[in-house]
């Protein structure tokens, strides 16, 4: 497995656990296109960017697997998994507006495309749309859940908005702010997936606390990787999370292990959002080990999810939750 260019990244294929539901999925991206219509152009133009540009698609993927992983037998899974991308993909439309971002996905960012108006209205499109699917699954226990989704979603953005530019912030506000941010939403597809099957409590227990640390997990390595990648790897800006003023793990731990004139370089690279001082901070970063600090939360929150499924029946579903928690922070991307 080739080794990437900084400590602790490995790539991962895709596609082991993908493979299981690989009919699942492209029903899941038929599904998506269905759903975009409308007879206002510019939303499915709008919405058709947006979903062609890709994507890893682990939140619908992991409604797939883990209801597979119940024993699910029938298709509903594939509109919840619908109803998960849609959720993503309006909070991503309005995560750009607010922190005027111009590239995702190796591409510019819809608001760069056609302004921050339209991109905040197909957005509410999107979520609206995933109410609706809600609804039409008729499951009153899955849209508890994700009301509460979203709107625990909606409250980390505000808490995240709030902490800009604050050097002060500790690791357990962080960790306050990816959990409402986006281990929700994970959590939130891992347990009405086991909803939609009918699965016991203990079932749907193990699920949600699977998808919880496979969320933190997840966004632990992401911010990592803006301290340590370039932006043709990643489809991102390096640095982006600095110039938004983000006080993200990286950070918040080299601040705490640094030396005076370190802790003093990044609190004034963080109150000015000055990208000019992104060589010094990545310096900084990997001499205090703030990144391999973060890289090691990330592998315990995996560990975590695994351990949450442990007692989960034996099969390529579940094999395949275990590779998907791996892929989390092994990627490169």
């Amino acid at each position: 497995m080739p080794r990437y260019t900084r400590p602790g990244f490995y790539t991962f294929h895709m596609q082991s656990f993908r493979e299981p539901v690989r009919t699942d999925f492209d029903a899941v991206n038929k599904r998506i296109i269905e759903q975009l219509h409308s007879d206002v152009g510019l939303v499915e133009q709008i919405g058709h960017y947006l979903i062609e540009a890709g994507g890893k698609r682990l939140r619908p993927l992991l409604v797939l697997i883990a209801a597979r992983c119940c024993g699910y037998k029938g298709q509903q899974h594939v509109d919840l998994a619908v109803i998960i991308e849609f959720i993503h993909t309006a909070t991503l439309l309005h995560d750009d507006v607010v922190d005027t971002s111009e590239q995702r996905r190796g591409r510019y960012t819809a608001n760069a495309q056609w302004g921050n108006a339209p991109s905040v209205l197909v957005g509410d499109f999107l979520y609206s749309r995933a109410f609706q699917m809600m609804v039409a699954l008729g499951n009153m226990d899955i849209m508890d859940v994700l009301a509460e989704t979203t709107n625990i979603i909606s409250e980390g953005e505000v808490r995240q908005l709030i902490n800009i530019g604050d050097p002060e912030l500790s690791e357990s506000e962080y960790l306050t702010v990816i959990g409402g941010k986006t281990a929700q939403l994970f959590k939130g597809a891992a347990h009405t997936a086991a909803l939609i099957s009918g699965a016991d409590g203990a079932t749907r227990q193990a699920l949600s606390d699977y998808g919880w640390e496979l969320g933190l997990a997840f966004q632990l390595v992401d911010d990592a990787l803006d301290y340590a990648v370039d932006s043709a790897v990643i489809g991102k800006n390096t640095g982006d999370d600095l110039a938004e003023g983000k006080v993200t793990l990286p950070l918040i731990q080299a601040m705490k292990s640094g030396t005076n004139s370190q802790r003093q370089r990044l609190e004034a690279a963080i109150r000015k959002k000055d990208t000019s001082q992104l060589p010094a901070v990545i310096e900084i970063v990997e001499q205090t080990g703030a990144f391999d600090y973060t890289l090691e939360l990330a592998r315990t929150r995996a560990r975590n999810a695994r351990d949450s499924i442990r007692g989960l029946p034996t099969s390529e579903f579940h094999t395949a939750l275990i590779e998907l928690s791996e892929f989390a922070v092994t990627r490169n991307h």
